[in-house]
């Protein structure tokens, strides 16, 4: 491990710091889908088969962690497997990342501490299943992911299947367009909803190529636009879950978390692991899937730039 920025607790893994050295296009991995987004052993075997994803395109793979007080930019296999099975990781955010970087703790970053960590580290490109949105019923409970915000402010391009289907995608939209948050489809004019290509909701921009991402990325730079865009990239169609089989099972999920009271940061993995269970296991394979394409697109958009 090698340390940089030195008022900021971050190492590279070896590879991640020769490959930004020699210019060589990165990807960054959340760690919350380790922690918190799937069951041992299926989130190492899903970590390790991204990683490798990302490096057949011709990139290298950066899963971001906070170890013990540190920022890890890449980890190690021992560290990805320890940290699968440890329990007492935080699940952090923006926060609450500074907290625990400033008291030692060892936590898994969301989508917004992973892209404030990655464009710390200078990565432009970050990977990942589904973005948080803004819930079902935050016109009571104002239950709404800091991950919107950070896209709105951190220059980072984010790869997903859209945003978690559990939320509600047509107010998700609603604020991303408020903040100015580019959502280009990727080969789509709809937009995805995680498990299920279509959404039913239009798409408000499309590409359909990652060379012509990158320049779109690199032109809001130049305009000194600031923030990042979600590309909503759908899961491939024989791995998907139409959205009509979904809706059930996500409805009887989110109402059990309503009765045993599960909410804030909670509320996610909760449902996911009811869906999952739900649905025995299809949902989970669906959410494989899915990950792994948007780790070869996320690859093919950071070696365009």
């Amino acid at each position: 491990m090698s340390e940089t920025l030195s008022s900021l607790p971050l190492v590279y893994s070896a590879q991640v710091k020769a490959a930004m050295e020699a210019g060589q296009a990165v990807v960054a991995l959340e760690s919350t889908i380790i922690t918190h987004g799937m069951p041992y052993p299926a989130n190492v075997e899903t970590a390790v088969a991204v990683e490798e994803i990302i490096r057949s395109e011709g990139a290298v793979p950066a899963t971001i962690a906070i170890l013990d007080g540190v920022i890890h930019v890449g980890l190690e296999k021992d560290q990805l497997e320890a940290l699968a099975k440890q329990r007492d990781v935080m699940k952090l955010s923006r926060a609450d990342l500074a907290f625990a970087l400033a008291t030692g703790r060892t936590g898994s970053t969301t989508v917004a501490a992973t892209m404030i960590c990655a464009h710390r580290a200078g990565i432009a490109v970050f990977a990942t299943g589904g973005v948080g949105g803004v819930h079902r019923g935050a016109e009571e409970t104002f239950d709404i992911s800091a991950d919107l915000q950070e896209l709105g402010q951190t220059p980072v391009i984010v790869v997903s299947a859209g945003v978690k289907a559990l939320l509600d995608i047509p107010k998700t939209l609603e604020v991303l367009e408020t903040l100015g948050v580019p959502v280009v489809g990727f080969e789509t004019d709809e937009f995805p909803a995680f498990w299920s290509r279509q959404s039913g909701i239009p798409c408000p921009l499309r590409l359909d190529d990652a060379a012509k991402i990158a320049k779109f990325h690199t032109m809001r730079q130049a305009l000194g636009l600031e923030g990042g865009m979600m590309v909503a990239n759908p899961v491939p169609e024989g791995d998907e879950i139409p959205r009509n089989e979904m809706e059930t099972d996500i409805l009887e999920a989110i109402d059990e978390a309503n009765r045993r009271n599960v909410t804030a940061k909670d509320v996610t993995p909760f449902v996911l692991s009811r869906i999952a269970e739900q649905t025995s296991g299809r949902s989970l394979e669906t959410n494989i899937a899915l990950v792994k394409n948007n780790a070869c697109l996320a690859a093919k958009v950071a070696k365009a730039l």
